[in-house]
């Protein structure tokens, strides 16, 4: 794992008056190694150690901070990855029935085209936009069968 990781978390934590403690250093640590964003007793699952109620307040303050993005679906549980920035760019396919969500990378060529959308959009309202999350919500293969 990247030391720029835990340095950027911890300078985002400063930012916010928030300490980079070793379970908000254990939830990154998961996040980081998870191949799909994390339900929250996922991410309990994957790391014993952390408590449930420990999660919910760490992932609060790492949303806050800017270093983790949460994912709201159809199932009851909200969903956790790191932030785009520190990874890299991809967007959802979510699953309507069961929330169960999968990163896929676009092809440059759309990502070209969402980019002209967003700057023609911006012009035409003023709108200044930073960035674009692409999700496609249906039925994943386990539902479908």
């Amino acid at each position: 794992m990247a030391v720029d990781l835990h340095e950027t978390a911890a300078s985002r934590l400063r930012d916010v008056d928030q300490r980079y403690t070793p379970n908000r250093r254990a939830v990154i640590e998961v996040l980081a190694v998870a191949p799909a964003p994390l339900t929250i007793p996922e991410i309990v699952m994957s790391r014993p150690g952390i408590p449930q109620s420990s999660a919910y307040r760490n992932l609060a303050v790492l949303e806050q901070a800017g270093v983790v993005r949460r994912l709201v679906t159809s199932d009851a549980f909200a969903r956790f990855e790191l932030a785009e920035d520190l990874t890299e760019h991809h967007h959802h396919l979510v699953c309507s029935v069961c929330g169960a969500v999968e990163d896929f990378s676009a092809p440059s060529g759309l990502e070209r085209s969402i980019a002209k959308v967003m700057a023609s959009a911006g012009r035409s309202s003023g709108f200044d936009a930073a960035y674009h999350r692409l999700d496609f919500v249906g039925t994943c293969a386990r539902c479908a069968a």
